[in-house]
């Protein structure tokens, strides 16, 4: 089974995050998504709400989010390995460094998101 209609969606969610357009990033989302406040905790239900986190987290921050890997998984989801830049307001980085999201799938749309670990470089070791 091919995970190449997952990592194309997500490539599409990344470049409309990055370019601002957000109802772009929206509309690949399914109506119960659930979506992470990285940087107030807890989650976020429906596009609404991810899109009223995403409205309150750019008045604070801004986020460049790359994705540098796509790593599937066994059940389904998709791990991303993602170069993160987030500046604050005056264009100061506050953090540069790489991530992981990991994304879960239904009907061809995302369903959720959560923060991840990223594997290890020597794991296979």
């Amino acid at each position: 089974m091919s995970n190449q209609p997952e990592i194309e969606l997500l490539q599409a969610s990344y470049r409309a995050f990055n370019a601002g357009d957000l109802d772009a990033v929206l509309a690949l989302m399914t109506p119960d998504v659930h979506w992470p406040r990285a940087f107030k905790g807890g989650f976020v239900h429906g596009p609404e709400a991810v899109q009223a986190y995403w409205i309150e987290q750019g008045s604070e921050i801004s986020a460049h989010v790359e994705p540098v890997d796509f790593i599937p998984k066994e059940n389904g989801q998709i791990l991303v390995k993602v170069h993160q830049v987030v500046r604050d307001p005056a264009g100061a980085v506050l953090s540069d460094g790489y991530t992981g999201h990991c994304y879960s799938f239904r009907d061809g749309l995302i369903q959720g998101m959560e923060i991840s670990s990223l594997p290890s470089p020597d794991a296979n070791a």
